[in-house]
């Protein structure tokens, strides 16, 4: 090993020992003191964070003060900041996010709406002030960490009680094993702690200028002439409303600009026209320039999906609502499973905000306010009427388990209530003066979507256990006790008519579905001696059900009510459809033949709601195929020799001889529309071949 002389350490710099030991001794002597400090941190002489996290420092934060600097210090404090904000701008890695945020936002940057100023209304996550503390914003360098920090302290003291100011943004805590459970620990078991809080609202996102060149593109900022948005929504509120209500009615006034006023939603807006364009006069499309009807429904439905996906919206209530409406798109291009998309989108939401989970309890000390609580409500069993029916009409398997919530049952005054601070004026205008009734038969779908849900998980689980013959019938006497609506209202208007109608249609498809499965099975523990007459009581009241869709649907086309049909309502017709086509196989001509007319009067109904529903096409093209497989030498006779110019003519919707909306049909198809257990097999073979 070479040693160094005493004069090689002075040439190279090193210290010495007696100058190390010197060094030493001056630091255990010399205090360092922050160049600047808070008043509350100065007092207690503790360490300040000021210059790094700027103002409020932690030590304020922590403690629920107010955080004020000596007034010399203040610029200083400003000074280093813009020295460290023009440093970190220029650094390799953040000179292409600077280039990205140069630009100033424009109007359209302003979502939801498109005022600018709605969306100065909304103070971000980095200025949200802790309660107790002035709301200032922190610098562009602020670390993202500790912007976390803050939003976590604001969820701790709004959840243990601590905490009074006031939110926007519902946040959901989540329930045990999840990160919720640790404030059990800090709170008293005699007062239960929210789940559901509300958190400062985050700013909607600026767009980029590529984002908003392409929805300039898409024309999302283009609307419809006034005279066709008053169509559009007041088409809405008669025809989409009553059984999907998911907007609040008291934002109708800012729906869209009506003058001085623009605070207005592009993404509900268009969710909103895309829906209710099944309602209005050939005239509307024809004066907005579109070639059909179907033209402007995708149209909207596109313009909606780009918002949707790119428009910087960030309120999940909001999303939540345009995913529902955006589910009743269908498309031949996609084979027909939009519906099942967007309602796992919504399905999602409204488990990320725990609308699944408000129950009576937790809405009676809930901060939400009322009338947040009474949409949520109309959100969530909407989501669930979705999945059921959704369920059933495509073959696929429930989302929504309902052991996981207990969301109270919605009540007809929670569809009302947000009328009730309507102007007269726009009442009128807008809103169908039978609106009470029409609550109240929403209120009997969703009794009924319970039932639904229990008769698919107790009879349609593949993998299941085999239902009892106990659980069967404690099934059946619960539906005994359900009773429909009646009509005894001889001056109804056609609206409220039609939805009496369409809930019978929901009705007679539920007993259907209740039913067919034991056509050819018997529930475990019946009795051997009673199964000859329970085979028989499954027969008539399947057949039944089946004559009672025919009987509803002549009333609609005597009546003149089928153009207030929606996307929902081609497919209640199936199950009865597959009952009828079941009977022309019957060994009895005569009953063939009685099959086949009744089978005839659905087909010529779907002929007639083709023109504005897709999946109209879709089945009336599969029942085809599968009455010429029973009847080979069948010719179907149209009914609308009109529609060979209409905008949705029947040569553009079905194709025959095997190809439907541009797949075959096959045998596996046809066999499985033949089974008497479930046209769940039918659906299955289907996706099969689509996939």
């Amino acid at each position: 090993m070479t040693y160094l002389g005493f004069s090689h350490y002075l040439i190279l710099g090193i210290p010495t020992n007696a100058q190390c030991e010197s060094s030493l001794s001056a630091m255990s002597t010399r205090r360092y003191r922050s160049a600047a400090a808070c008043q509350n941190c100065r007092q207690r002489k503790v360490r300040c964070s000021v210059t790094v996290t700027g103002i409020p420092c932690i030590g304020c934060t922590q403690d629920d003060r107010d955080c004020h600097l000596p007034p010399g210090k203040v610029q200083t404090i400003r000074e280093r900041h813009a020295r460290r904000a023009i440093s970190a701008a220029t650094s390799p890695a953040n000179t292409q996010l600077a280039g990205m945020t140069a630009q100033s936002p424009g109007p359209e940057d302003a979502f939801p709406g498109i005022n600018p100023a709605h969306q100065n209304n909304q103070p971000g996550m980095n200025g949200a002030s802790i309660p107790g503390t002035r709301s200032v914003s922190h610098p562009p360098e602020y670390p993202q960490s500790r912007a976390e920090e803050r939003t976590g302290v604001e969820i701790a003291t709004k959840v243990l009680g601590r905490s009074n100011k006031p939110g926007q943004a519902p946040f959901y805590t989540g329930d045990s094993p999840g990160f919720g459970s640790v404030f059990d620990i800090c709170s008293s078991p005699r007062q239960p702690i929210q789940r559901h809080i509300l958190l400062t609202s985050k700013t909607a996102t600026i767009l980029s200028p590529e984002d908003k060149e392409y929805l300039q593109y898409k024309g999302v900022f283009t609307l419809p002439q006034n005279s066709t948005c008053n169509e559009l929504l007041r088409a809405y509120f008669h025809h989409v409303h009553p059984l999907t209500p998911v907007v609040d009615a008291t934002t109708l006034p800012h729906l869209y600009p009506t003058g001085g006023n623009q605070q207005h939603n592009l993404l509900l807006i268009w969710s909103i026209f895309f829906v209710a364009a099944n309602y209005v006069s050939a005239e509307t499309w024809k004066l907005e320039g579109f070639s059909s009807r179907k033209d402007m429904k995708d149209s909207m439905y596109s313009r909606a999906k780009c918002l949707h996906s790119i428009g910087g919206e960030t309120n999940h209530t909001v999303l939540l609502q345009s995913a529902l409406l955006l589910g009743f798109y269908h498309s031949e291009a996609d084979t027909h499973t939009q519906p099942w998309y967007w309602l796992g989108v919504a399905i999602s939401l409204c488990q990320s905000i725990g609308l699944h989970r408000c129950s009576s309890a937790v809405c009676a000390t809930s901060p939400i306010p009322q009338q947040q609580q009474r949409l949520w409500r109309r959100l969530w069993w909407t989501c669930v009427f979705r999945d059921r029916w959704l369920s059933l009409t495509m073959g696929r398997p429930l989302r929504i388990n309902m052991n996981d919530c207990n969301t109270m049952m919605p009540s007809a005054d929670d569809m009302l209530s947000d009328f009730a601070e309507l102007p007269e004026s726009m009442s009128d205008a807008y809103i169908p003066r039978d609106l009470p009734q029409l609550a109240q038969y929403w209120v009997t779908m969703i009794q009924l979507t319970q039932l639904l849900g229990k008769t698919l998980t107790l009879c349609y689980q593949p993998f299941g256990p085999k239902p009892s013959f106990q659980q069967v019938e404690r099934l059946e006497r619960e539906i005994s006790m359900f009773h429909l609506p009646e009509n005894k209202d001889t001056v109804s208007s056609p609206v409220v008519t039609f939805y009496l109608y369409h809930l019978q249609l929901h009705y007679q498809a539920f007993l259907v579905t209740f039913y067919r499965p034991f056509i050819t099975k018997t529930p475990e523990g019946l009795p051997i001696s009673q199964q000859s007459s329970w085979q028989t009581h499954i027969r008539n009241s399947i057949d039944t059900a089946a004559l009672q869709t025919n009987a509803v649907l002549d009333s609609l086309v005597r009546e003149k009510l089928l153009d207030f049909s929606g996307p929902m309502t081609p497919p209640l017709l199936v199950p009865a459809m597959h009952v009828h086509l079941l009977n022309c196989k019957s060994p009895d001509p005569l009953s063939r033949r009685l099959g086949l007319n009744k089978l005839e009067l659905c087909m010529m109904v779907l002929e007639q709601m083709q023109h504005t529903h897709p999946s109209s096409s879709l089945f009336r093209g599969i029942f085809l195929e599968a009455i010429h497989h029973i009847f080979p030498t069948y010719v179907a006779q149209s009914t609308m020799p009109e529609l060979a110019s209409s905008e949705d003519s029947l040569q553009e919707n079905v194709m025959t001889d095997g190809m439907i909306a541009g797949f075959n049909i096959g045998e596996d198809a046809i066999d499985a529309l033949m089974d008497e257990v479930s046209i769940f097999n039918f659906w299955e073979s289907l996706n099969n071949m689509q996939s």
